[in-house]
């Protein structure tokens, strides 16, 4: 089976759920070409990428500049060296009368370099994110990319983007698409209400592999210790601001408490001032993205993990954050709050903690909880590893999703 899997950025650290069903795939002997957007150097890369020779098979569109004077020469310069190539491609991607803004930003063209003179034949075409499957959709009108158009919705893509655009957005491509595939329940139920037929849409959630995620039995250190972490890109909809605020406050109580952040983005310099501003600097770390064998070693080595999540100002949701799945795979204790999906994961009382989101006297309650009752430590572990065995894992969710292809195709 051939598959091309339309993404954002890629290699991306922070997407290993797209990277797992990639090299998934590709051991079940599919074969998988990636058409994606250069990342902004990272300096570090999973070493899956490198495994599985993924860039070998990857093609990067051409660099968009924002200005659109620069655009513009830039796309003569693209139309006049790529003419013989495919010309009737290049028109199409022009046609302004058809494909209006798309076509008149220059957008259409800038995507079209990869496949020019090839318009390769592929049994799906696998989107991940709401606007990949637009780009997907308009491709394979074009005559560019030829397969059975699959779109996997996660998150902004059903919150953010539908307040900045609109809740039609989506309407060409439910019409054309032939397969939805939202991450949870809750936004299957989103689609629905914006008007997909339920009739192409399976629930297909992301996962993790297990068996890479060694099961420990968590406890307070004896002297008293407690290292928390969180795992997530600096931006509003992570909450990290709360998760801050509650440690900084429970750390007027608990003298030996640690909280560990890990990642980066756009709000790191805010984050830093808040921890100057409430003077925990020695309780409270930023360190930056981490590769997949330090992410574990650092969380081997702590206690709960947190995973405030809110909606952000533009309507930015989550999906169900992997990293959760990964804690409560290897017995950690998880913390988060009832936001999008997050709840068919994490069952209050249960498989974790939720709580309501940007509530951080809460958040520093539910962490209380723990620190109070050693006996609910054993007990939440051993149902979140479950959970996360039963629903989440990725051996399973791959075999699924090669089902489902070979199905529709």
């Amino acid at each position: 089976m051939k598959i091309a899997f339309m993404v954002g950025e890629f290699p991306s650290l922070s997407e290993t759920f797209i990277l797992n069903q990639i090299t998934g795939l590709i051991e079940r002997g599919c074969h998988v070409d990636i058409y994606a957007t250069k990342p902004k150097k990272e300096g570090k890369i999973h070493p899956d990428v490198e495994k599985y020779n993924l860039l070998s098979h990857t093609y990067y569109y051409s660099q968009i500049p924002e200005s659109y004077l620069s655009r513009l020469w830039k796309g003569i310069g693209l139309f006049l060296t790529n003419f013989f190539k495919d010309p009737i491609l290049l028109w199409r991607s022009l046609n302004v009368f058809k494909y209006r803004k798309k076509a008149r930003s220059l957008r259409l063209l800038y995507t079209v370099i990869p496949f020019l003179g090839k318009r390769p034949d592929y049994d799906i075409i696998q989107c991940h994110f709401g606007s990949e499957g637009l780009k997907g959709m308009d491709l394979r009108d074009m005559g560019a990319i030829k397969g059975k158009l699959c779109t996997i919705f996660h998150g902004l893509d059903l919150s953010g983007h539908l307040k900045k655009y609109g809740d039609s957005l989506y309407d060409q491509l439910f019409e054309t698409g032939d397969l939805f595939m939202p991450i949870s329940n809750n936004w299957r139920n989103q689609l629905i209400k914006l008007g997909c037929d339920q009739q192409k849409i399976i629930v297909h959630r992301m996962g993790i592999d297990c068996q890479q995620f060694t099961f420990t039995p968590r406890h307070p250190d004896s002297d008293g210790s407690i290292r928390l972490v969180s795992i997530a890109r600096l931006v509003e909809k992570k909450g990290i601001e709360y998760g801050i605020r509650a440690v900084a406050q429970l750390s007027q109580s608990y003298a030996n408490i640690q909280y560990n952040i890990i990642g980066d983005g756009e709000l790191r310099e805010s984050l830093e001032q808040l921890i100057k501003e409430l003077n925990v600097g020695e309780k409270i770390k930023l360190l930056g993205w981490k590769q997949k064998e330090e992410v574990i070693a650092i969380l081997n080595n702590s206690h709960i993990l947190l995973a405030p999540s809110i909606t952000g100002q533009n309507g930015d949701q989550e999906g169900i954050p992997v990293v959760l799945m990964e804690a409560m795979a290897m017995g950690l204790p998880v913390i988060s709050t009832y936001h999008s999906g997050i709840p068919e994961l994490v069952e209050d009382g249960v498989t974790g903690f939720l709580v309501a989101e940007k509530n951080y006297h809460e958040l520093a309650a539910k962490i209380k909880i723990l620190l109070q009752d050693n006996d609910l430590w054993d007990k939440i572990g051993k149902a979140s590893r479950l959970r996360v065995e039963n629903d989440y894992d990725i051996n399973s969710l791959n075999n699924n999703l090669f089902k489902i292809y070979k199905g529709l195709i």
